[in-house]
């Protein structure tokens, strides 16, 4: 065991066991160092480079724009914020991203919310053609859950997604604001999924938002593009409607679908009858087809895409040239990574969305996934989320939990509050780990009551997971 940093309150709360330090700094280390990858393309229509265009290089706004996305589920969003950050960073040293979709994030792990600066262009889901984005999904979402059937199943192809997406994002030198919201839909705490939202938006006005004074405008000021979810009806309208309230942004892109009665209403439909428009309203249509007439359109599986992402982000454990091709070899992987030790004693519990008798509140945390917080004595400030653990095990009698995570240990020492939400570990890895039995006591276990075979926790596992 190691005790990390010297600062006396941090001292003791976060050990790592069966490591060294410098073994541990050198794992990290390799997560970061760049690699070659491949550069696929896809059709980007001229309605959108146009909208892109006049959005990065409108005379008429200063300071920088602040641009939102908006519009029907699968309409091209997140393709085209990534399309137009890219476009930004061509006039702009730094370009801010503000991602409100808490179930399909782009720069985090699934249920946060965050502000993130990027100051390179970033190649995204938008540089994915459609025969990368047909080969990722062509598997069958509703058998994906059934381990047996999938235990070979290649994650390179899932990996180089994720990396394009949100790891191409997360590199050193970016700053990053996170919260953890703790589910994957804004309707499970409206108001807790706005505070965190007005949140980000006042600190970039704070920290980012500057009048450009300068003839080169890309010595100066921030722009920022605000990514939306696409629940555009009922409840999620409404928050649409608040977010474009305060949010009051100088451009807003509405997609179109073909399918009339799943978009936004026509006009400034976030306004009060009477008020003007105070933002370049711009409309376009969702990609439907590239060049060659071929559908750009993919159906893509919400869970399915959940569950990579989480098990992309929890790959970030081990160093980059580790061979992991398979989901079955990273669920072994995980389970026997040696884990930090966190004296319960050291660390605050909060549960959100749920409350649990004070009896259970250790016992809920066991096998969940937990954001990694940093609590503020200020109550007026939000807890920041730094990334997200893996509670592997607990250990009733010596009183302390075990905990995965691929966060630094220099931000690790920083963490003294554990958010546990509703993000759920994919059921896949959780059936993978049963398939051998050798895996099952070495791996995760549950030391409740004295060290337990997870297999024999499962069902009451699942049961605190639903």
């Amino acid at each position: 065991m190691q005790q990390l940093g010297t600062n006396e309150a941090a001292r003791g709360r976060w050990v790592y066991i069966h490591n060294t330090q410098r073994e541990r700094e050198r794992e990290m280390a390799s997560l970061t160092e760049s690699e070659e990858s491949p550069s696929p393309k896809i059709f980007i229509p001229e309605e959108w480079s146009e909208a892109a265009e006049s959005i990065a290089y409108d005379l008429i706004t200063s300071p920088p724009p602040v641009a939102l996305i908006c519009g029907a589920k699968n309409s091209g969003k997140t393709t085209f914020s990534r399309h137009l950050l890219n476009i930004l960073l061509r006039r702009y040293k730094r370009v801010a991203y503000l991602d409100t979709d808490v179930g399909q994030t782009e720069f985090t792990a699934p249920g946060c919310l965050s502000l993130t600066v990027v100051d390179k262009i970033t190649p995204g889901a938008s540089q994915l053609s459609h025969e990368h984005l047909k080969e990722l999904f062509k598997i069958d979402p509703c058998n994906f859950t059934h381990a047996v059937k999938y235990v070979t199943f290649d994650i390179n192809l899932a990996l180089l997604w994720f990396k394009l997406t949100w790891l191409a994002g997360l590199q050193p030198g970016q700053d990053i604001l996170c919260f953890f919201y703790g589910d994957i839909s804004s309707k499970r705490d409206p108001s807790a999924y706005l505070e965190f939202i007005f949140a980000l938006y006042d600190c970039y006005r704070k920290v980012y938002c500057m009048s450009n004074h300068s003839e080169s405008p890309g010595n100066t000021g921030v722009p920022l593009v605000v990514n939306t979810p696409g629940w555009v009806k009922g409840i999620g309208y409404d928050l649409l409607v608040d977010m474009l309230k305060y949010i009051s942004p100088t451009h807003i892109v509405k997609i179109c679908i073909s399918a009339e009665s799943k978009n936004l209403p026509g006009g400034a439909f976030w306004l009060d009858e009477g008020h003007d428009v105070t933002g370049t309203l711009i409309e376009i249509n969702s990609a439907r087809q590239d060049s060659l007439k071929r559908s750009v359109l993919v159906h893509k599986d919400a869970r399915l895409l959940r569950d990579l992402r989480v098990m992309a982000y929890f790959r970030q454990c081990f160093p980059s040239d580790l061979s992991i091709t398979t989901i079955k070899e990273l669920a072994y992987a995980l389970a026997a990574h040696p884990p930090y030790e966190i004296p319960m004693s050291s660390i605050k519990i909060k549960h959100l969305h749920c409350q649990v008798p004070s009896t259970e509140v250790f016992y809920s945390l066991n096998a969940t996934i937990v954001g990694l917080a940093v609590s503020s004595e200020d109550s007026e400030h939000l807890p920041q989320c730094v990334g997200l653990g893996l509670v592997r095990g607990i250990d009733i009698f010596k009183r302390v939990l075990y905990v995965i995570t691929p966060v630094p240990q220099n931000t690790l020492e920083k963490v003294d509050l554990l958010l546990q939400g509703l993000i759920q570990i994919p059921t896949t890895l959780l059936q993978l780990i049963l398939l051998d039995k050798t895996h099952g006591c070495t791996g995760m276990h549950l030391t409740l009551h004295g060290c337990k075979c997870f297999a024999n926790e499962l069902a009451e596992l699942q049961l605190l997971m639903v």
